[in-house]
C-alpha cells in the first residue's frame, strides 16, 4: 500500500465520520464507485472508531511503500567511493524502511560494515533506533558500531550481515521443526536481553529478523522501540515514543497494540508467537484482505492449530505458540525467558516411538551393543529424564578412582570438562566459581569435590545438577560411569556407562559416555554430533601429557602461573601437538609479563588449531589475534561469533571486552566484561579488567566498590593492589597508596609491578634518583622469579622516564641495558619511544623498522606506537609538519592500551607529541588544545602528566600570555618542588620563568 493511498483512506474516513450513520454507505459508494477495496478499508476503520483516530495520526505501517513525495525527501544514492567520515561507500544494498543501506569499508579498523543513511521524514525514529540498539550487546541483535551525520542527514554504522531475512526463508514454505525451535530460542533470548534493559521492540516480524549464513538470528530495526515502564531512561523522564500510539506492522500486532493501549514487554511476546506460527506453518497467524479484517482477527479470532497446517509441529511447540498468542496479556507468557525455556524443552523432547516399531528397534539395539562389546569398544546404558534447559549449570565432581592407578587422578575430570565444554547446551561451573564458593564455605579452594561438598557448591551457585564420575578396573578392562544428580534431592537425572578394553582406550570410552549423557540431559542429537571432536584429538592421545596438563592447570589456580609452567612445559614435551596445552602456556606467560614466550606459545597453538574442538579452535584464534598478532578487529570478530555460539562462556565475553579496551574503547568494552562477571563473578583477571575500565572512565567510586566486593567475597583479584594504588594517586590519598604498596611487597608477580609503579610516581615528581632505585628493585624482584623479560621491561620504563625529562645519556644507558637483557616486543617498543626523543635517533629508527616488519597487522603497533615513534624522529629533525602527518593514524586510538603498557595506565603519548608538533609549527592554540585535552583525560602517575603543565606554560609564553604562562610554570614547579636539582628540563623551566618575571 502506497503512502498516497493511505492518505486517501485517511481523507475519506474523516469526511465519512462527519456524516450521519445512515448516510455513510451512500457517501462511500458515491466517493469511490469503482474501488470496492477502498470502500472496505474505510469501512473497517469506521467499525474500529475509537482506535482509528490514533491509528491515523501517522502512517506507521511498514508495509507502506514510499510515494513520490516521500522519495523526494530521501537522500540521493551515494556513489561508490564516497566517504562518510572514516567509512568508504562500496555498494548500495537497497532501500530500508527509514533510508538507504550501503556496504562500506571502515578505513580505520579495516573492516566491512553496513551503513543506513536516514530519510528526512524518519529522522526522529532513526535516532530512536540508534539509541535503543546501541544500548544492547547481544549475539542475536544487530550490533551498532557508530552514529554520525552526512550532509545534514544522520547515519548508523552497523555490523554487515550476510544471509537473508526470515520472511525470505519462510517464502518457500514452513521451516523444519528443529530450525523453528532454534530460531525461536534465539529470538526469545534476544528479546530477554532487550527487555532486561527496559526496551520493547514493538515490531517483531519476519522482515525484521535476519538469518545469517551460519544459521543464526539477528534482530533488526529498533526504530520504533520504546522503553518499558521502569526502564532506565523511562525513570529519567525520557520516552522514545508517545504512550498510546499504535505502531508496528498490523499482522504481527498484539491486541493491546491494535487497541492503541499502553504497551509493555508482553506485546513483543505476542508478536513472537505470530512469528513462531508462521515459521512452523508457512502461513500468517492472522490473515486478512484489509487492515480492518486483520485487526479484527487479532482481537477476536483464535488461529487454526499449527499442527493442522503442518504435521511436524509437536504438541510442545503448539502449546508455546498458543500461550504466546493469548489475547489477554495476563494469560500470556510474562517474560521472554519463559518462552525460551519452553522452546528449549521442546527442542530436547524426543519423539515417541510407535509401539509396533519398539520391539524390532530394541532387538536391533541389543544386537548392536553386543557387536560393539565384542569388538572391545564402548557400550552405554542409562535411565534418565531430561531436565536441563541450556541455561542450567552443572558441577563436576572429582572422579572416584577405584583402579589404584594415579594417572587417572584429576585427569579424567579435566578430560570430561573439555569434552562437555564443546557443547553449546551443557554449561559446566567454572573452577573459579568452585574455588570461590569453597572459600566462602571455609574450605580450601583446591580440595576434592565429592558427595555433600559438591551438592552444597551446587546449591550455593544456583546450579542445577552434580555430575559424578567414576572409573574401576576389571582385569585389563576399565568401566567408566557418569551420573547426573539434582542438587536439592540427589535424585538421578541421567547416567551412562562405558567400557574400555585397555588403558589406551579410556579417553575414547569417556568421550562416548559423555556424548551419551549430553543427549540424555537434553542436548539435541544433531548438536551432539556436530560438536563432537574426539577427546584424544581435542586434547592428547597421551595420558601422561594430559596428566601433566591437568596438574599445571590446578597449580595455576592454587599457586599461580609461575609454579604451573613446569607442568605445562612437560605436557607439550610429551606431546608436541598438544594445542590446548600451548594455549594455557600462552595465557600463563602473558599473565607473567613474558610476552615473547606468550606470543610463541599462541603461535604454536594457532598452527595446531585443526586438532581441537570447534569451540577451542575459536578460542585459540581469538587469543592469537588478541595477544600474538594484535589484530584487534579480527579478535573482536572471532569473540563476537564465539559469544553468539556460546553465550554462557564468561571467558568469551571477557576477551571480547579486551579487544575494545586495548583500542581505548573503554565504554564499549564495559558491557561485555560485565556480562563476563555476571556469568562468572569469581574471575580475578576480569575483575581487574572491569576495575581498570572504571579507572579509565574516571568512575573511581565504582572501581573501589568492585575492590571491596572482591575482598568481602575472599576472591583472588589478579591486580587489585596495583589498581587501588592508582586510585590512591588519582585521589591524592598517600595513605591508600602506601597501604597497597606495602600489601604487595613479597608477593611474586605483584611486588615488581608496584615497585615500577612507585618509580612512575617518583618520576612524576621529578625524583629521578629515587625512581631509578625503585626500578632497580623492580628488576631484581622480577629476576628473582626468572622473569627476565619483565625485568627488561622495568629497565625500559626507566629509560623512558629519563628521555621525557631530557636526560638523554641516562636514557641511552637504560635502554641499552633493557635490550641486552631481553629484546622482546614490548621492551623494543619502550626503548624506541625513549630513544626517539633525542637519545639515539638511528637506533630508534632501526627498532621501529624491526617492529613494523615483525608486527605488520598489529592494530596498536600500526596506529599508536609506530606513528608516535616516527613523529618523535621527525620532531628531532625539526620537521613539525611531518610529525603531524605521521600522527594521523593515531586518531581514534589515543586512549588505547598498546603493547608494553599492559601493566600500567596508558600515557596518551600521541596527544603529547601532537601538542609538541603544533608548538613546533607555530600553531600555539592547537598545541594548547592538545595539552589541555591530555590534562583533562590523564590524571595518572606518569611524568607526562606533570610535564604537560610545562608544555602549556611554553605555549602561553609563545602567545604572550604571561599570566597563564606563570601559572602553568608555577604548577609544574610545585609538582617538582622536591625534584632532583640537575635535571635538564627543570633547569630550563626555571630559566624560562625567570624571564617572565
Amino acid at each position: 500500500m502506497s503512502v498516497d493511498r493511505w492518505r486517501q483512506i485517511q481523507e475519506l474516513y474523516h469526511v465519512a465520520m462527519e456524516k450521519q450513520d445512515d448516510e455513510r454507505a451512500a457517501f462511500l459508494a458515491q466517493a469511490c464507485p469503482n474501488d470496492p477495496g477502498l470502500r472496505r478499508e474505510v469501512q473497517s476503520l469506521i467499525e474500529h472508531e475509537g482506535r482509528a483516530d490514533r491509528l491515523l495520526e501517522r502512517p506507521a505501517w511498514h508495509h507502506l511503500t514510499p510515494s513520490h513525495e516521500a522519495d523526494a525527501l530521501a537522500p540521493r544514492i551515494l556513489a561508490a567511493g564516497t566517504m562518510l567520515g572514516a567509512y568508504r561507500i562500496e555498494a548500495h544494498l537497497g532501500t530500508g524502511g527509514m533510508g538507504e543501506v550501503y556496504r562500506a569499508h571502515d578505513t580505520r579498523l579495516g573492516r566491512d560494515v553496513a551503513i543506513k543513511v536516514c530519510k528526512q521524514q524518519f529522522s526522529e525514529r532513526f535516532d530512536r533506533e540508534a539509541r535503543a540498539a546501541a544500548a544492547l550487546n547481544h549475539p542475536n541483535i544487530c550490533t551498532i558500531h557508530e552514529i554520525g551525520q552526512h550532509a545534514g542527514l544522520p547515519f548508523i554504522v552497523m555490523e554487515l550481515l550476510e544471509g537473508v531475512t526470515l520472511d525470505g526463508r519462510i517464502a518457500s514454505g514452513p521451516l523444519d521443526k528443529n530450525t523453528t525451535l532454534l530460531f525461536g530460542v534465539e529470538i526469545a533470548d534476544a528479546l530477554e536481553a532487550a527487555h532486561s534493559k527496559g526496551i520493547v521492540h514493538r515490531d517483531i516480524k519476519p522482515a525484521n529478523i535476519f538469518v545469517t549464513e551460519r544459521g543464526h538470528i539477528k534482530i533488526l530495526d529498533f526504530g520504533i522501540a520504546k522503553l518499558a515502564s521502569g526502564g532506565v531512561a523511562d525513570r529519567a523522564g525520557v520516552r522514545l515514543t508517545d504512550p498510546g500510539s499504535a505502531i508496528g506492522t498490523v499482522a504481527y500486532m498484539s491486541p493491546e497494540q491494535v487497541r492503541a493501549e499502553e504497551l509493555d514487554t508482553r506485546t513483543d511476546l505476542f508478536s513472537l508467537g505470530a512469528v513462531l506460527y508462521e515459521m512452523a506453518t508457512g502461513k500468517p497467524a492472522f490473515p486478512g484482505e484489509s487492515v480492518g479484517l486483520i485487526m479484527e482477527a487479532i482481537l477476536k479470532r483464535v488461529p487454526a492449530p499449527p499442527s493442522r497446517l503442518s504435521p511436524q509441529v509437536s504438541p510442545r511447540l503448539e502449546e508455546v505458540i498458543r500461550r504466546a498468542l493469548e489475547k489477554n496479556r495476563d494469560s500470556r507468557y510474562q517474560h521472554a525467558s519463559e518462552v525460551r525455556a519452553d522452546l528449549e524443552v521442546a527442542r530436547a523432547a524426543k519423539p515417541k516411538m510407535s509401539p509396533r516399531l519398539r520391539r524390532p528397534m530394541a532387538l536391533a539395539g541389543a544386537a548392536m551393543l553386543a557387536a560393539v562389546l565384542i569388538g572391545g569398544g564402548v557400550y552405554y546404558r542409562s535411565r534418565s529424564s531430561t531436565t536441563l534447559n541450556g541455561r542450567d549449570t552443572i558441577v563436576l565432581t572429582d572422579f572416584s578412582n577405584r583402579t589404584g592407578e594415579s594417572i587417572f587422578d584429576d585427569t579424567l575430570k579435566q578430560a570430561l570438562s573439555i569434552q562437555l565444554e564443546q557443547s553449546p547446551f551443557i554449561n559446566v561451573l567454572s573452577e573459579d566459581r568452585v574455588g570461590a564458593t569453597l572459600r566462602l564455605m571455609d574450605r580450601k579452594s583446591g580440595e576434592r569435590i565429592t558427595g555433600d561438598t559438591a551438592r552444597e557448591v551446587c546449591q550455593r551457585t544456583g546450579s542445577k545438577a552434580v555430575l559424578e564420575g567414576s572409573i574401576a578396573s576389571i582385569g585389563s578392562h576399565y568401566i567408566i560411569g557418569l551420573k547426573a544428580l539434582t542438587c536439592q534431592t540427589g535424585d538421578s537425572l541421567a547416567s551412562s556407562e562405558a567400557e574400555a578394553a585397555d588403558r589406551e582406550r579410556v579417553i575414547q570410552a569417556l568421550n562416548g559416555a559423555a556424548n551419551d549423557l549430553r543427549a540424555k540431559l537434553g542436548e539435541s542429537l544433531a548438536s551432539v554430533k556436530r560438536y563432537d571432536k574426539p577427546l584424544d584429538e581435542a586434547t592428547t592421545s597421551s595420558l601422561a601429557a594430559l596428566q601433566a596438563f591437568t596438574q599445571g592447570n590446578r597449580v595455576a589456580r592454587e599457586q599461580g602461573d609461575r609454579d604451573a609452567l613446569p607442568y605445562l612445559l612437560r605436557a607439550v614435551e610429551l606431546d608436541p601437538n598438544f594445542a590446548r596445552a600451548y594455549v594455557s602456556l600462552g595465557s600463563s606467560y602473558f599473565d607473567l609479563g613474558e610476552m615473547s614466550l606468550s606470543i610463541e606459545a599462541y603461535r604454536r597453538a594457532f598452527a595446531l588449531r585443526s586438532r581441537v574442538s570447534e569451540r577451542e579452535r575459536s578460542y585459540i584464534e581469538g587469543m592469537y589475534y588478541l595477544d600474538a598478532t594484535g589484530e584487534l578487529d579480527k579478535a573482536i570478530q572471532v569473540f563476537s561469533r564465539y559469544v553468539r555460539d556460546y553465550p554462557n562462556d564468561a571467558d568469551g565475553w571477557g576477551n571480547l571486552s579486551m579487544g575494545y579496551f586495548i583500542q581505548g574503547q573503554w565504554e564499549k568494552g564495559m558491557d561485555p566484561v560485565r556480562e563476563s562477571l555476571r556469568l562468572n563473578p569469581d574471575n580475578g583477571y576480569f575483575i581487574s579488567a572491569v576495575m581498570a575500565g572504571y579507572l579509565c572512565t574516571h568512575q573511581l567510586d565504582k572501581a573501589k566498590a568492585v575492590y571491596e566486593q572482591t575482598r568481602a567475597r575472599k576472591l583472588e583479584n589478579l591486580y587489585p593492589d596495583s589498581l587501588m594504588y592508582l586510585v590512591g594517586f588519582m585521589e591524592s590519598d598517600q595513605a591508600m597508596m602506601r597501604r597497597h604498596f606495602d600489601i604487595s611487597m613479597g608477593k611474586p608477580g605483584m611486588e615488581d609491578i608496584l615497585l615500577s609503579m612507585q618509580s612512575d610516581t617518583e618520576a612524576f615528581h621529578g625524583q629521578l634518583a629515587k625512581a631509578d632505585e625503585s626500578s632497580r628493585r623492580a628488576v631484581e624482584s622480577a629476576r628473582k622469579y626468572d622473569a627476565r623479560e619483565t625485568a627488561a621491561l622495568w629497565l625500559a620504563y626507566a629509560a623512558l622516564h629519563h628521555a621525557e625529562v631530557e636526560n638523554m645519556a641516562k636514557a641511552r644507558q637504560q635502554a641499552a641495558a633493557a635490550l641486552a637483557l631481553m629484546p622482546g616486543r614490548d621492551v623494543r617498543v619502550l626503548a624506541a619511544l625513549a630513544l626517539a626523543q633525542g637519545a639515539d635517533l638511528a637506533r630508534a629508527r632501526k627498532l621501529a623498522d624491526d617492529l613494523d616488519s615483525g608486527f605488520p597487522s598489529d592494530t596498536m603497533m600500526q596506529h599508536y606506537v609506530l606513528p608516535t615513534v616516527r613523529a618523535l624522529l621527525l620532531l628531532g629533525q625539526g620537521d613539525g609538519a611531518g610529525a603531524l602527518a605521521a600522527l594521523e593514524p593515531t586518531v581514534g586510538y589515543e586512549l588505547g592500551d598498546p603493547p608494553a603498557f599492559l601493566n600500567t595506565v596508558p600515557p596518551l603519548f600521541p596527544v603529547y607529541v601532537r601538542g609538541q608538533a603544533y608548538l613546533k609549527t607555530g600553531q600555539a592554540q592547537q598545541a594548547a588544545d592538545e595539552f589541555q585535552k591530555l590534562l583533562k583525560i590523564m590524571t595518572w602517575n606518569c611524568p607526562l602528566t606533570a610535564l604537560t603543565h610545562l608544555q602549556l606554560a611554553r605555549v602561553y609564553a609563545v602567545q604572550n600570555d604571561a599570566r597563564k604562562a606563570r601559572s602553568e610554570y608555577g604548577t609544574f614547579l610545585a609538582l617538582w618542588k622536591d625534584a632532583d636539582r640537575e635535571i635538564p628540563v627543570l633547569l630550563q623551566a626555571r630559566g624560562d620563568l625567570a624571564k617572565l618575571q
